[in-house]
């Protein structure tokens, strides 16, 4: 009997060394959960621009919008709790806002020294430019070298656009010729191209399949003049507007987004999954 009661005595306090126990777990989980919870809940509400190019963001047939960008920014919102105002503007006017510090966020940029005076940037794909060169030009004019040769030649850009370094300098020397024609967005860009103003214009892959797959395809040739180049592009974020930890946040889930397969998967959806391969960045560093 003593030995029973002995027992039940070591059950009670044994079970009520667990529960304590229990509680203590439950305790530290809430504690360490809280942090992750507030920095969410701090993240805050920003004015995000969205600009039409190509698979990046476009007009759907039903009136609304799609493409990679609107997708990484939701999955991002969604993971972040960080909540997006969006707004659609042209290229011109969103890097004006950003540089006068009136916009919070805007999508797939590429940093440059002067950019990176008023904005952060946090890359989620990297790709690089191709020329498209109309199919009359002279066989002369396919390399970098031989279209400056051709005095009659001309080229447009969307103003503001950045093309990695080769091409950069090769539209400088263009521009000192008056051969280079800007234009507000893309679009505008590809209709100069059909009315036979320019001879030439430049796409990311993401712009260039949905051209691929209209009747425009066979009026160009695709050069690839720039095979070692890739170029990094991000969400921008304005220095002054976004706070460093919201910045970091944002980082951070970018990163996961990439480690986890679901940039990839993003990609797939708009350009295939040979091509989304491509448009994976290397390193999240």
């Amino acid at each position: 009997m003593q030995l029973f009661q002995s027992s039940n005595s070591v059950f009670q306090a044994t079970r009520k060394g667990l529960w304590k126990l229990h509680r203590l777990c439950v305790l530290a989980a809430i504690t360490f959960a809280a942090p992750m919870h507030a920095a969410q809940a701090d993240c805050g509400s920003f004015q995000l621009a969205f600009y039409e190019l190509g698979a990046l963001y476009f007009k759907t047939p039903q009136g609304g919008y799609a493409g990679i960008d609107k997708d990484v920014v939701d999955e991002l919102s969604k993971r972040s709790g960080c909540q997006f105002q969006t707004v659609l503007e042209s290229r011109v006017r969103i890097w004006h806002q950003m540089s006068q510090q009136t916009l919070d966020v805007t999508v797939s940029g590429i940093a440059t020294p002067e950019r990176e005076k008023f904005a952060r940037f946090i890359p989620y794909f990297t790709t690089r430019n191709f020329l498209l060169l109309s199919s009359s030009a002279p066989a002369r004019a396919h390399s970098p070298e031989g279209f400056l040769s051709e005095p009659n030649l001309r080229v447009a850009v969307v103003k503001s656009f950045r093309h990695g370094a080769l091409y950069d300098t090769w539209l400088a020397k263009l521009r000192e010729q008056n051969r280079v024609e800007e234009a507000a967005d893309f679009d505008s860009v590809v209709r100069l191209f059909m009315a036979k103003r320019v001879d030439a214009f430049l796409a990311l892959p993401t712009s260039l399949e949905p051209l691929r797959r209209k009747e425009l395809a066979n009026s160009f040739i695709v050069l690839d003049w720039a095979p070692s180049e890739e170029v990094r592009h991000g969400l921008v974020l304005s220095r002054n507007r976004v706070s460093l930890p919201a910045m970091e946040l944002m980082r951070r889930e970018i990163r996961n987004m990439h480690d986890d397969g679901t940039l990839e998967k993003i990609f797939a959806r708009y350009v295939g999954a040979e091509q989304a391969k491509h448009l994976l960045l290397k390193t999240t560093e």
